[in-house]
């Protein structure tokens, strides 16, 4: 009795420590781990020895070991699903419902102001004939609403209270609209190139407004896309009349 008390005091925590914790690496790598007998076979009368277990030099019991395996890939390398900027179209599919939520006057204001715009091509169609006059009279007032959109960039950006800092990137592309105006009064003699700075003006502000500045209203941002979008077959429509009808002049010289 006293030397089954003895061995089961002294051997089984010189067992437990002879085993120790298992070991890891960084690595993917079979580790030893070092596991003591359970105590179950200690209950049965059965003695270390007759159990298998014999002491080694390199503190390891060849019945005891267990083969571990880590995964080493740096958390670094694991791939992480992207974050996509959000797109112009995702931005007006959402915002397109919105577009009745803006103040009345706005929006009857904005409606009213494709008047210029699609009045001299429909009257040039309906008349079929050319007028230079009401080519220019549409090229004008193209340019001065280029030239009002790159200040309305300007003025969102400037209180304190706005989501749009007056940093160099919200200045500088407010007045770049206003520069594309600018260029297409001075071609004016010509309608094919001056139409087109007015389109590609019309276009870059656009753009600005849907993705450089996320920050406007959703109803505003619907109603930009409209506006332009009307403006800019109304363009497109006088091109294609100049190069289709006769120049007819409505007043003589």
């Amino acid at each position: 009795m006293l030397s089954y008390m003895f061995r089961t005091t002294f051997v089984a925590p010189k067992v437990w420590h002879w085993a120790g914790p298992p070991q890891r690496c960084w690595t993917r790598c079979a580790s030893t781990a070092r596991l003591p007998f359970s105590e179950m076979d200690v209950r049965r009368d059965k003695p270390p020895a007759v159990l298998g277990f014999k002491r080694t030099h390199s503190h390891a019991a060849p019945f005891l070991v267990r083969s571990q395996h880590f995964h080493s890939s740096a958390v670094k390398l694991k791939k992480r699903p992207k974050l996509e900027a959000p797109r112009e179209l995702d931005l007006l599919r959402y915002d397109m419902k919105d577009l009745w939520k803006g103040p009345k006057p706005a929006l009857y204001l904005g409606f009213a102001g494709l008047i210029p715009f699609v009045a001299p091509p429909l009257l040039m169609a309906v008349t079929e004939s050319y007028s230079p006059e009401l080519a220019y009279a549409q090229l004008a007032y193209g340019a001065s609403i280029v030239s009002f959109l790159g200040g309305a960039r300007w003025g969102f950006a400037l209180p304190e209270s706005s989501p749009a800092k007056p940093d160099w990137i919200n200045l500088a592309n407010s007045v770049v609209p206003s520069l594309l105006a600018w260029v297409s009064m001075l071609m004016s003699d010509s309608i094919v190139p001056a139409a087109t700075m007015v389109i590609m003006g019309l276009g870059i502000s656009l753009h600005y407004d849907l993705s450089l500045l996320p920050t406007y209203p959703s109803w505003f941002k619907a109603l930009r896309s409209i506006l332009t979008t009307v403006a800019f077959f109304s363009l497109i429509g006088t091109l294609i009349i100049n190069g289709i009808y006769i120049e007819k002049k409505l007043f003589s010289d």
